[in-house]
């Protein structure tokens, strides 16, 4: 890092992968917030495509941002881009000669790759491309196996693949900092998990929701609708104590029937500690507990660092909370059985999210954030219809599409002042404080727009889940 002192005019160039785009930017921007730096697009900036120029970094940032990231592919600090070869010449013979010369010495190594995006090229192209770049001063050695630096020649062909044009958009330069952490995806599939069931969340939403939140090491996280923990796991994964709730005993406990192929009934040692000791994180495990969300448990002084989760909407797991809607008797005074548990009555849309925010507005530290998935009816949806607190501020809504009909908004909010009893008269003053009825009838408006034919395709499809 040394040979980084003293130089100026950085730029970074972030590849980012061409799935879950909504997530991205709040995902990239909550990771740099942890640095406590701005997102400061250059130009030519543009959401949707794979490459970003960012400024106003320094290269620990960049390699704090792709340690954690699951949305970006690699970074590279930015030498040269141009929307031809001849502009990147002209941008490459302008970088500065002393920011370039730690890299280009005699007594080093390196490699030029080349990437496309949209457009496969043939090998004789690349080593083209490279031989063009004869004009930059390396004087090292190619090291194509080891090499001490790396270099890469990306070009964008656009995102459309029914019309790639013969020419690039845009090519960029730069030398390779780091890969980010798509890697997390494959090595903590929910497939090779050893305690799964029928909602448990797929690891690169986990993780995106994880660093939506910030979280960070020594946190404290806490799941109230903790499902088999797959929430909990990547946390975990950065560091943060992680604890949970679930109104499902079974869950809980690990016991029932299994969510597996050709296995019945869940093994004695499938729970959620089992999950996070196999990915060796058992130290960070606090503990879960059979708990009903609609009920205050917590003495107020406890405060979480975040709170993430994913309510169940109803669809593979019912919405429910504790009480019974018969009139309550008292036992015959010769009872002396266990203390009654009172059984399960429906736990409306609408009432749980207000919950949530409540509980989150309390039990939040100052600057902690919530993250939370809101199942909506597509054609009606409108900012609208996300619940409001007065003690939390929106930082972003992204959406995730499950069905023709039907999205999901991954929600993250921050705690920006503690309640206070005049909050209680907003609530009931401010219409947009108010609970939108209309998620109640989310069950009945999935289930309208799909047929007897397709209904298991697209259930399979959409990952609607209860953690």
């Amino acid at each position: 890092m040394a040979a980084t002192t003293g130089r100026s005019c950085l730029q970074y160039l972030i590849h980012l992968a061409q799935d879950n785009l909504d997530f991205r930017l709040p995902e990239i921007k909550s990771l740099l917030a942890l640095r406590g730096k701005p997102f400061r697009p250059c130009e030519n900036y543009k959401e949707k495509t794979p490459f970003w120029v960012l400024g106003e970094l320094c290269e620990e940032d960049v390699h704090g941002i792709m340690t954690r990231s699951v949305c970006a592919k690699s970074a590279f600090e930015l030498w040269g881009h141009g929307k031809t070869h001849c502009e990147l010449k002209t941008s490459l013979l302008k970088y500065p000669k002393e920011n370039m010369s730690p890299y280009t010495q005699k007594d080093s190594t390196y490699r030029i790759n080349v990437y496309t995006f949209n457009k496969t090229l043939e090998f004789k192209d690349r080593i083209e491309r490279i031989d063009a770049l004869d004009y930059l001063s390396f004087e090292g050695t190619v090291n194509l196996k080891t090499p001490q630096h790396t270099f890469c020649l990306l070009e964008d062909y656009g995102t459309d693949p029914n019309n790639i044009p013969d020419q690039p958009l845009y090519v960029y330069f730069g030398r390779w900092i780091a890969d980010g952490q798509r890697e997390l995806i494959r090595s903590y599939s929910v497939k090779n998990r050893h305690f799964i069931g029928n909602t448990s969340m797929e690891a690169c939403l986990s993780f995106i929701m994880a660093n939506h939140a910030g979280v960070k090491k020594n946190d404290l996280v806490f799941d109230p609708f903790v499902g088999t923990g797959s929430l909990l796991i990547a946390c975990s994964h950065f560091g943060a104590y992680v604890c949970g709730t679930d109104i499902d005993y079974n869950t809980i406990h690990g016991k029932g029937r299994s969510s597996r192929t050709n296995q019945k009934w869940r093994g004695p040692d499938e729970n959620i500690r089992a999950n996070l000791r196999q990915y060796g994180k058992e130290k960070t495990y606090v503990d879960v507990m059979v708990s009903d969300a609609s009920k205050p448990i917590w003495r107020m002084g406890l405060h979480f660092d975040a709170i993430i989760t994913d309510p169940p909407y109803g669809i593979r797991e019912s919405t429910r909370r504790t009480g019974s809607h018969k009139d309550v008797t008292k036992p015959p005074e010769d009872y002396f059985g266990e203390s009654h548990v009172p059984v399960s009555m429906a736990y409306h849309l609408s009432d749980i999210f207000a919950d949530l925010l409540t509980f989150a507005a309390h039990h939040l530290v100052m600057g902690g954030r919530l993250v939370y998935w809101l199942p909506v009816h597509s054609p009606e949806y409108c900012d609208e219809m996300v619940p409001l607190h007065p003690c939390l501020k929106m930082i972003s809504n992204s959406e995730q599409t499950l069905s023709s009909h039907t999205s999901r908004r991954l929600i993250t909010m921050e705690k920006f002042k503690e309640p206070e009893e005049s909050d209680a008269l907003v609530d009931m003053s401010e219409p947009c404080y108010s609970p939108y009825q209309g998620h109640n009838a989310f069950r009945e408006k999935y289930f309208s727009g799909v047929n007897k034919r397709g209904l298991k395709e697209e259930e399979d499809k959409m990952n609607i889940n209860g953690e």
